[in-house]
C-alpha cells in the first residue's frame, strides 16, 4: 500500500465487502479487516456489513473490529445485531474527534440509505446507491436535500455507486463535487467495472488514490477496496 506522501493529508477508503465472502466462497471476516488494516487509511466507508435479511445480523462482527483493528465502528445501527445501517457503516481510527453521525432515506424501489460522520471540519457520506440509474438519481438528490439541512462544511460522498457508465448518472453531483473513480473495483476477480466512487467537494484537493488489488483482496471480496488522499481539511 502507498504510503500517504504529504503532511497534513487525510486517507478515505470505501470497501464494499460483499457480507465479508470472498470469491472463493468462504465468508471470512478476519480476512477482510487484514484488506482494511493494510490500506492504512483514517477513515472507511463500508457496504455490505450486515447480512440482507431478518434483523440483518452484521457480517463483518464489531467485536472483531476491536480485537483486530485500531478502528471503531460508529453508532449508525437501528438494530443491536446490525454494524451498519441498510448494511453501511462507517471506520474511523479510535480516538476521532467525531461530532455527530448521520442516517439519510433514501428513495427507490430497493430498502436503500446513507451514512455520515461529521469530524472536524469534514464530512464523510457512506452509500450504497441502487441498482437502477433512475432510483439512483432520485437518491443523490435525496442525499443532496439531507445535506442542505445540516451546516455547511465540505462533503466528501464515496462508496459502490453501482453505475457502470464512466460519463452518465451521476449529474445531481457534478455541479458541487469531482467524481473520481479510481480504477476498476469490480469484479474482484476479473476488474472491468469502476463501480466505487468517491465525490471530492471543490474545496478539497485529491492529489492520490488508487485501487487495492492484491491477492487478498481478490479473494476476500467481489469488489476491490478504493482509496484517496485528501489536502485541505480544516481542524
Amino acid at each position: 500500500m502507498r504510503p500517504k506522501t504529504q503532511t497534513g493529508a487525510m486517507r478515505l477508503a470505501s470497501y464494499n465487502l460483499r457480507k465479508c465472502r470472498g470469491t472463493d466462497g468462504a465468508r471470512a471476516p478476519a480476512r477482510i479487516l487484514d484488506v482494511i488494516n493494510g490500506i492504512e487509511a483514517d477513515v472507511v466507508a463500508l457496504q455490505e456489513a450486515d447480512m440482507r435479511l431478518g434483523a440483518r445480523p452484521a457480517a463483518l462482527p464489531a467485536r472483531l473490529i476491536e480485537t483486530h483493528t485500531d478502528f471503531t465502528a460508529l453508532p449508525v445501527a437501528t438494530s443491536p445485531v446490525s454494524l451498519g445501517w441498510h448494511g453501511n457503516a462507517i471506520l474511523v481510527r479510535k480516538g476521532a474527534a467525531v461530532t455527530a453521525t448521520h442516517r439519510i432515506d433514501l428513495p427507490g424501489l430497493e430498502p436503500r440509505g446513507a451514512v455520515a460522520v461529521d469530524l472536524a471540519g469534514l464530512r464523510i457520506v457512506g452509500v450504497h446507491l441502487g441498482l437502477l440509474r433512475a432510483s439512483r438519481q432520485k437518491q443523490l438528490h435525496a442525499i443532496r436535500a439531507r445535506l442542505a439541512t445540516l451546516d455547511d462544511r465540505p462533503t466528501v460522498i464515496m462508496g459502490d455507486y453501482n453505475e457502470w457508465s464512466p460519463t452518465h448518472g451521476l449529474d445531481p453531483l457534478r455541479d458541487a463535487f469531482d467524481i473520481v473513480a479510481p480504477g476498476r473495483s469490480f469484479h474482484a476477480a476479473r476488474p472491468m467495472a469502476a463501480l466505487d466512487r468517491i465525490a471530492v467537494p471543490h474545496a478539497l484537493t485529491l492529489y492520490d488514490a488508487g485501487v487495492v488489488e492484491t491477492a487478498l483482496s481478490r479473494r476476500a471480496s467481489d469488489h476491490l477496496p478504493i482509496w484517496a488522499d485528501l489536502t485541505g481539511v480544516q481542524a
